[in-house]
């Protein structure tokens, strides 16, 4: 059969009775349009994060809040969206991915409005958190769409390969858009680009993506919540994202961070245990313990530690050091989302079919652990073009031949009833990765820069350039330290072969 025929959507298609919702169609008709519309999605949910921070200062100045209180724009979008990700997934497997779809954008739209036309601090960050919370119901609904749509093994390699080049580029692509409205329009429209994506993306969704009959016969068994795990690994993930976000503006050993953390942990060993014991768990252990995706899953968190990091540094040495604008900086992250998207794309369609997801991830990982020891070089008087470039195209292969190749591994040979936990489960670790990259490596550089100080002239304008300088190196080394372990962790987990 030709992989461009077409599975009936009619009323009288076949069901698979672990897809209640009918959304498991490999070749629908439309899907190249459907995977644009996911993209889309997707898109609005990863460059959200830094399009808002290129904005920060601006509203700053608008709405007359402090430098303490800034860090709760993005704090409060990082708690909504980390703590109710899991949720979220398999309330996605329980109502239909499609409906979960559609309220997340309109909801995403709604607050992004709200944000846009703020009056003051508090109204900003309310709409903040439900940008989070609708967040956390787009991103595990449009990677079980995608999941769900494309079947056949060339096409879903394909469309990962696509999906994985918008997720790992999304953050420059973010500082680019973000500083072109800021420069050009004002911070406001940081938030009011979105409604217009949203608008363009429901569309597409509520006319491309079909509702399906939902007869008695075709649900069968559906599980039900389960609420205690859901209390627990949401209280978890708030505690860990928390207790990671208070160090920016703390520091380890202040008790709010341990007691955050600590109680994060142990909730979420206790979420663990609950799950061998539930009747219809949250989060399936099946999902994680499979060895291919338990391993692309901790690629995706140790590769996003590290993708994180990488931004956040060399953003700062960019605007700080080179004196680049924001909009400069976007567009100086544009070579790296070519490479990206361009690595992504062979390891994806080309040796994640034909080896499995180990060799990819695996030389992702040390290409880009690679990419931060050459940054490492960096000086006051670099230049982009001699010394940032090489690092930054060499960085893009690595994170395209790592992120893509796991999000397909990580969703791959999972029941449809699962297929939203699942991708929840991913879009998790990328989400607590990013939170850990930051707070950690912020940490090792802030250290760094206090101990190249000692004994000399801090207020010296020369003086304190090379201490910024010598504490992106550090972070850097680190940077490059977890892609190496990363790539012996997940060169011993994940299977060699075939997929």
């Amino acid at each position: 059969m030709s992989h461009l025929q077409t599975t009936s959507l009619g009323p009288n298609a076949a069901h698979d009775p672990h897809d209640p919702h009918g959304e498991h169609a490999p070749q629908h008709a439309r899907r190249w349009w459907i995977l644009a519309v996911i993209c889309l999605a997707q898109l609005m949910d990863v460059l959200d994060v830094t399009i808002v921070n290129i904005a920060l200062p601006d509203a700053q100045k608008s709405l007359d809040f402090s430098v303490g209180d800034r860090q709760w724009i993005v704090t409060a979008y990082s708690l909504a969206f980390g703590s109710l990700l899991l949720f979220s997934g398999r309330v996605s497997d329980l109502v239909g991915r499609r409906r979960m779809f559609l309220v997340g954008l309109v909801a995403f739209a709604a607050a992004s409005a709200l944000g846009g036309a703020a009056p003051d601090f508090g109204v900003l960050v309310t709409a903040r958190a439900v940008q989070g919370a609708a967040g956390a119901m787009l991103a595990p609904a449009a990677l079980s769409l995608l999941s769900t749509t494309f079947t056949e093994p060339k096409e879903r390699a394909k469309a990962f390969a696509v999906f994985g080049g918008v997720s790992g580029s999304g953050a420059a692509i973010g500082m680019l858009l973000g500083g072109v409205l800021t420069e050009f329009l004002n911070w406001r429209f940081t938030l009011y680009v979105n409604v217009a994506i949203a608008v363009v993306a429901f569309i597409g969704a509520a006319t491309l993506i079909q509702r399906r009959n939902e007869t008695q016969s075709e649900i069968g068994e559906r599980p039900k919540l389960d609420l205690p795990g859901t209390i627990l690994v949401s209280a978890a993930l708030f505690g860990i994202v928390y207790g990671f976000a208070d160090v920016e503006s703390h520091a380890w050993t202040a008790p709010s961070t341990w007691v955050s953390l600590t109680s994060g942990v142990v909730l979420l060993g206790v979420f663990a245990w609950w799950q061998r014991q539930a009747a219809n768990p949250l989060l399936p252990l099946r999902i994680v313990l499979d060895r291919t995706r338990g391993g692309s899953i901790l690629a995706i968190f140790l590769g996003s530690i590290g993708l994180f990091g990488a931004f956040l540094f060399l953003n700062f040495y960019l605007q700080g050091v080179l004196h680049y604008s924001p909009l400069m900086t976007g567009v100086a992250f544009l070579p790296m989302v070519v490479t990206l998207v361009i690595a992504g794309g062979i390891c994806t369609t080309q040796l994640y079919p034909r080896f499995g997801a180990k060799l990819p991830v695996t030389a992702g990982m040390l290409i880009a652990a690679a990419a931060m020891v050459l940054l490492t070089d960096i000086g006051p008087h670099s230049t982009y073009a001699g010394t940032v470039l090489g690092p930054l195209l060499v960085f893009g292969l690595g994170i395209g031949a790592t992120i893509a190749p796991a999000m397909s591994a990580g969703t791959a040979d999972v029941e449809p009833r699962d297929a939203g936990i699942a991708s929840a489960t991913v879009n998790t670790a990328q989400q607590i990765g990013g939170s850990i990259g930051t707070a950690l490596l912020n940490s090792l550089a802030a250290s760094a820069l206090g101990r190249y100080l000692v004994g000399k002239d801090a207020a010296s304008h020369a003086v304190q350039t090379d201490a910024a300088i010598h504490s992106y190196s550090v972070a850097f080394w680190a940077t490059g330290a977890i892609f190496a372990g990363g790539a012996v962790v997940c060169g011993l987990v994940l299977r060699r072969g075939k997929p």
